[in-house]
């Protein structure tokens, strides 16, 4: 378990959506210092946040931001993009590229970087942002990131454990954010979300779920596939 009191973090995609919200709820919980990442710095509005410039894709600047942020003790790759490459077969490779880039290997190259980090200030968490889309493959190359990031997370959470940091995976469906401004379904708070989520690293929660979306869904993976795409049984 980590205690947000005292803890130093560190929020990609920080300027907004559920990446301000996880901001402020860090530090509505005591954390000492909150890094909030943004490619443009100046977007972070937060009055107590540490802005720092990150493009996650970036290796360069991935290494940056962990010379900088040398304290940290918890990370959030929350940092993530959708470009409705929904389908496999006519959407452009570059954007089921680009998707990858930010939803899996951005996650990637922050974790590598910033687990010697927390390491040598004692061991902390990492909170990795997925989506009920990592169990239902109807958002083409975005489902296929957060399945894939769901999968490295799991791997991540058994091979950090010896080494006292701990993996949290957040899975919620639509939040009441510009990513899903579109959509015309129910939407979590992203503060709810926030809560829930950072409830979860305190615990020492392996998954949080979210959302009602979310736990039907979890527990529909174990059934037949037509339960989950209805279109297989017609």
């Amino acid at each position: 378990m980590t205690s947000i009191k005292g803890s130093v973090a560190l929020v990609t995609g920080g300027s907004r959506g559920l990446g301000k919200a996880l901001v402020e709820e860090l530090y509505a919980r005591g954390a000492a210092k909150v890094y909030a990442t943004a490619r443009d710095p100046r977007t972070v509005t937060h009055p107590d946040a540490v802005p720092v410039a990150l493009e996650v894709t970036d290796p360069a600047s991935v290494s940056a931001a962990a010379a900088l942020a040398q304290d940290v003790t918890v990370l959030v790759n929350n940092a993530g993009v959708l470009l409705g490459a929904t389908s496999f077969l006519d959407s452009p490779v570059e954007d089921v590229r680009r998707e990858f880039e930010t939803n899996f290997y951005g996650p990637l190259l922050m974790t590598r970087a910033f687990v010697p980090v927390i390491e040598r200030n004692g061991g902390g968490h990492i909170l990795n942002v997925h989506s009920v889309l990592s169990w239902v493959g109807v958002a083409g190359s975005y489902s296929a990131t957060k399945a894939a990031l769901w999968s490295q997370t799991n791997t991540l959470r058994l091979e950090l454990k010896p080494r006292g940091i701990g993996v949290t995976g957040l899975h919620v469906g639509y939040i009441d954010t510009e990513m899903a401004s579109n959509v015309d379904s129910p939407k979590s708070d992203p503060h709810d979300v926030a809560a829930l989520a950072i409830d979860g690293v305190e615990t020492g929660t392996h998954e949080v779920l979210a959302d009602d979306v979310s736990r039907r869904v979890k527990a529909a993976l174990s059934g037949d596939l037509a339960a989950l795409y209805p279109q297989l049984a017609e």
